[in-house]
């Protein structure tokens, strides 16, 4: 397969891979009991796994506005998003793809949009998908899916099975 990662993400791609192991951890000052924040410890441990084995997987880096394609340790392609805004945030989690649909209509609270390209469905009503009505990519501008340029969109939607793992991490 053809590498198709844009060399401008050379040098965050060795930062994120180097943070990607890093969790929280919260002592309690009465008890000297710590408890380890378990979101990050799950998602953490999901990427070391895919990570070891053959799996093409996604990596969707919402403190960077970015996305990873990957085939087990190797990024395929990296590519610049719109993850939720502030008021509706994009939920961090480990996911699979369930649905994939070349055009849907996406209906909700302030919007409706006809013809939404290449989306992949990872959780209830959450999706990676093209968006064509806005540009402003890096940007948390979405209702909680994470937005791509339409052609990013398609190769992504083209890359990408139903099942294949999708991890949001901060």
């Amino acid at each position: 397969m053809t590498n198709l990662i844009y060399f401008h993400w050379m040098r965050p791609l060795k930062i994120l891979l180097a943070g990607a192991f890093v969790s929280a951890s919260i002592v309690s000052p009465g008890s000297g009991e710590v408890w380890a924040n378990s979101d990050n410890n799950k998602i953490a441990t999901a990427i070391q796994t895919l990570k070891q084995s053959d799996q093409r997987w996604i990596q969707i880096n919402l403190s960077k506005q970015n996305l990873i394609a990957w085939e087990g340790s190797n990024p395929v392609y990296a590519i610049t998003i719109s993850s939720g805004k502030r008021s509706t945030p994009t939920r961090i989690g480990t996911f699979k793809i369930q649905t994939k649909l070349k055009k849907t209509r996406m209906r909700g609270r302030g919007y409706d949009v006809a013809n939404v390209p290449h989306t992949m469905y990872y959780q209830g009503g959450y999706a990676i998908h093209g968006a064509y009505w806005h540009n402003r990519f890096g940007t948390p501008v979405s209702h909680g899916c994470v937005n791509l340029a339409p052609n990013h969109a398609k190769w992504v939607f083209d890359w990408a099975d139903v099942g294949t793992p999708v991890v949001v991490q901060k």
